[in-house]
């Protein structure tokens, strides 16, 4: 698999003491770990509007220790830049033609030396909209790996990851329970003025019993 700024030896350790340092220094808070089994996984995070959502999730990646690949229109990818954004992770997508987009996704995270995390935007768009794509849910099923529920709050300045969603193969319903949970934790977010806690066991534990049978773990 090709390099990235996260296998870059020396560069990538440079990046992250600046992401960690720049975070701190600006209010950024950064929660969660990646639990080991799902050091392949497919992460989501919703809504995705912004331009800054890339430099953000390149930094609080590194301060999380990730390892990711994340996908982008193939606009962004035409020269000079598109050296680059692959460097940064970034995979280029056709939104025409991509019949084999789930195959292939799904085969490189099985096939990856190491820890692999694959970014999907659940709307397919930074365009605001309430209409989720299932990409991301079919890639996961292939690759047999787990969904991480990731967020961003410029407002709140937090990032960080949240629970796993392990597919069941019943797509209309694990993608209810997957979006249901989401919009419980984004109403968690807004009533909470201590957002180390939005992620916590109690919280997590009392939002999952409103969303019965849905395979989500803390």
């Amino acid at each position: 698999m090709q390099r990235t700024i996260f296998t870059t030896p020396v560069v990538n350790t440079l990046l992250r003491a600046f992401s960690i340092g720049f975070l701190k220094l600006t209010g950024w808070r950064v929660e969660g770990a990646l639990p080991a089994h799902a050091a392949r996984s497919v992460l989501i995070a919703a809504p995705h509007t912004s331009n800054w959502d890339l430099p953000y999730t390149l930094m609080v990646a590194f301060a999380l220790r990730l390892n990711i690949r994340w996908m982008g229109k193939k606009s962004i990818f035409r020269a000079p830049f598109g050296g680059v954004m692959r460097w940064l992770g970034g995979i280029s997508v056709n939104r025409e033609q991509s019949t084999n987009l789930v195959a292939a996704s799904a085969k490189a995270i099985r096939e990856a030396d190491g820890p692999l995390q694959l970014i999907v935007p659940p709307e397919g768009t930074r365009s605001k909209t309430r209409y989720w794509k299932t990409g991301f849910y079919y890639i996961a099923r292939e690759a047999q790996v787990p969904i991480v529920m990731a967020y961003m709050d410029y407002e709140r300045k937090i990032s960080g990851l949240g629970p796993l969603f392990e597919p069941t193969g019943d797509v209309e319903a694990d993608m209810a329970a997957i979006k249901a949970f989401s919009t419980e934790f984004q109403r968690a977010c807004a009533r909470r003025p201590t957002p180390s806690s939005i992620f916590s066991r109690p919280t997590v534990a009392k939002l999952r019993r409103r969303v019965d049978g849905s395979g989500l773990r803390a």
